[in-house]
């Protein structure tokens, strides 16, 4: 969910394209600039996650991982922080060496202004500590098992711990019309913006998971050549390519009635609820008909986020054509077996600069990358990602 009203930007639009969006409902179009000189082909690691033999699938890695899988359990301190158009976002933290309730003392007033700098220790540790802020998926929060798996092994190591949400996703519902859409890379840019002026001396790094993943990498495409202040960034099971994914979802047993009608179930609830306080805005019968993203997506997200429809809106938001631009250390985690993203869909070496580590496991489904012994755990990927962000591979 965004900080301001317009949508992402976009590729320049095919002759005969899409309908101009709306000028109330846009921001400044940007076209992609071509691929700078010196970036070359992205590197490559295809090694293997260690999955378990008693989870055959990706299917079922995704869903043990979100649901059965040992997670470690972390609380937060939430800090309410206003956007400039009106709305607000919650952000949840953690700091080493705080608990959660005493933290939530301070962030209840707000940690601007140097309060949160102020809760570390004094000393040249200070100016060298390392924090993550983590970008959530489709209707996920700080007490997603893939964020709590972050949050757990960066505090625990010293990092500070940021989880934004995006707007309607904190269990309080947002105050616009508007809500959040996949490629929203103002609302990162905001978002970024926030936690940087609570820490400014820390050496930020950024996480995306799914939905998250693909917006923090079109930012980073977008922004190559402004200071966001991120030493390193990583996309786990990231949808670069909207459309393709958002296929995908709409087909099969499994896709279209689990994995969809999961979305669907809270997306509806919070945009039925909307209709109802913005009479007139939605058309809540395609809302509450809708049988799948797509026709979720061409009813509410892309008109009310300024697209001119559901193809529109996939094509413009999706990462995939900003991957060339990319200037920070960028890991790209996907597995190949993730029920979300085809296969076909993942980018090539070709597609992405060389600031840009392609990884992408034969196993791992989507968001779990479950190894160890029965139940499993979630420790590879947060320590896949501290490696990346340690030594750059």
């Amino acid at each position: 969910m965004t900080s301001s009203p317009g949508p992402a930007r976009q590729p320049p639009a095919e002759p005969g394209g899409a309908a101009t969006v709306p000028a109330a409902a846009s921001s400044p179009a940007r076209s992609i600039p071509p691929r700078r000189p010196e970036s070359s082909a992205a590197r490559f690691d295809a090694s293997p996650c260690p999955t378990p033999f008693w989870l055959p699938d990706g299917h079922t890695e995704t869903i043990w991982g979100a649901r059965l899988a040992r997670c470690p359990h972390i609380s937060f301190a939430r800090e309410r922080v206003d956007t400039d158009d009106g709305d607000f976002v919650d952000i949840d933290w953690a700091v080493p060496g705080h608990a959660a309730a005493l933290l939530q003392e301070h962030a209840s007033q707000g940690l601007g202004a140097g309060r949160l700098q102020a809760l570390l220790p004094a000393g040249p540790a200070r100016l060298s500590r390392k924090a993550l802020v983590i970008f959530h998926g489709l209707e996920g929060c700080s007490g997603s098992h893939t964020c709590q798996a972050l949050a757990h092994h960066f505090r625990a190591r010293g990092w500070v711990v940021a989880v934004p949400h995006f707007r309607g996703c904190s269990q309080q519902p947002n105050r616009l019309l508007r809500a959040y859409h996949s490629g929203d890379t103002d609302e990162i840019a905001f978002l970024l913006r926030t936690v940087r002026e609570r820490l400014p001396q820390a050496r930020w790094h950024a996480a995306g998971v799914s939905l998250g993943g693909n917006a923090l990498a079109k930012f980073l495409g977008e922004h190559a050549d402004s200071g966001h202040g991120l030493h390193a960034a990583a996309a786990v099971s990231a949808p670069l390519d909207l459309t393709a994914c958002g296929q995908r979802l709409g087909r099969g047993l499994l896709h279209r009635h689990v994995y969809t009608r999961l979305f669907l179930r809270t997306l509806k609830a919070k945009v039925l609820q909307k209709a109802q306080r913005f009479p007139g805005s939605i058309d809540a019968w395609r809302v509450a008909h809708a049988r799948d993203l797509h026709e979720f997506d061409d009813a509410y997200t892309a008109p009310v986020h300024g697209f001119a429809g559901v193809a529109d809106y996939w094509q413009r938001a999706s990462a995939l054509p900003w991957l060339g631009r990319i200037q920070t250390p960028t890991l790209l985690l996907n597995a190949r077996n993730d029920p979300f993203v085809p296969e076909a869909s993942l980018p090539g070496t070709h597609q992405a600069s060389r600031q840009v580590l392609l990884h992408q496991p034969a196993t791992g489904g989507h968001g779990a990358f479950v190894t160890g012994g029965f139940r499993g755990h979630l420790h590879w990927m947060p320590r896949r990602l501290e490696r990346f962000f340690g030594a750059g591979h």
